[in-house]
């Protein structure tokens, strides 16, 4: 499954078109290195993302096989690290 898919359907980025632009301007990791949005992913590796206010670290566990629902979305990955980024001051 490509990554921007992987990370729409399994609602850690809302939208596909959200993910692809997180992809492109280099905000997700994939294994530490910075990957396109269609890198395939596979179970046991891990995605960072740099959210505006937050890093999200997940390991992947499995892969769906097409979208899932909301209340199922967080048993296809394990949140390694949840860091909250503090605003600096100017």
């Amino acid at each position: 499954m490509r990554l921007d898919a992987f990370l729409s359907d399994t609602r850690l980025i809302k939208r596909r078109t959200q993910a692809k632009k997180a992809c492109e301007r280099s905000l997700v990791l994939l294994d530490g290195r910075a990957a396109k949005p269609g890198k395939e992913v596979k179970e046991g590796q891990n995605i960072t993302i740099n959210f505006a206010h937050r890093i999200l670290e997940v390991q992947i566990l499995e892969i769906p096989k097409r979208s899932v629902r909301k209340d199922q979305a967080s048993n296809f990955y394990k949140v390694i690290r949840e860091e909250r980024r503090r605003e600096e001051l100017l």
